[in-house]
């Protein structure tokens, strides 16, 4: 009697495997997105708490052009290594809403605007080209507003 295995039998332990593979995989990749995207959410809301705290001390919001002005106008804020992110803070001042807003609301529309003009800031997080991220865009504001 000849032991082994029959070529249908290599065949079934193949596709098996295969199929295991075609479930694992996708998960695998992304779970590690969503760990990196946890780097940007980190980093974004820290930037909002450093702004905060710079601007109870200054009265001004900081702007930075990428993540290197970031990190110099917010000597706090060390996003580590390795970023899959970069990072840009932008201020908008005098930002105002016709009072009261018509509906739909025409850009352009010549109507008073409302005296009170709140300074603001918007810090976003873009994925670097070449990462699992590349295109993700997240983004906080000084309300707390955020898409994450």
């Amino acid at each position: 009697m000849k032991r082994g295995f029959t070529l249908i039998e290599l065949l079934i332990v193949i596709a098996i495997i295969g199929i295991l593979a075609a479930i694992a995989i996708p998960t695998y990749v992304g779970q590690q997105k969503r760990a990196v995207r946890t780097e940007a959410y980190t980093n974004l809301q820290t930037l909002r708490l450093l702004e905060e705290q710079f601007y109870a001390e200054n009265g001004a919001y900081v702007a930075g052009a990428d993540t290197a002005a970031v990190m110099t106008a917010l000597p706090g804020f060390k996003p580590g290594s390795g970023l899959n992110y970069a990072y840009v803070i932008t201020n908008t001042t005098g930002v105002g809403l016709p009072n009261p807003v018509p509906v739909p609301y025409v850009v352009g529309t010549t109507l008073p605007l409302d005296p009170v003009t709140t300074r603001c800031f918007v810090a976003t997080a873009t994925g670097v080209d070449g990462t699992r991220v590349a295109g993700d865009v997240f983004a906080i504001d000084c309300n707390n507003n955020r898409n994450f």
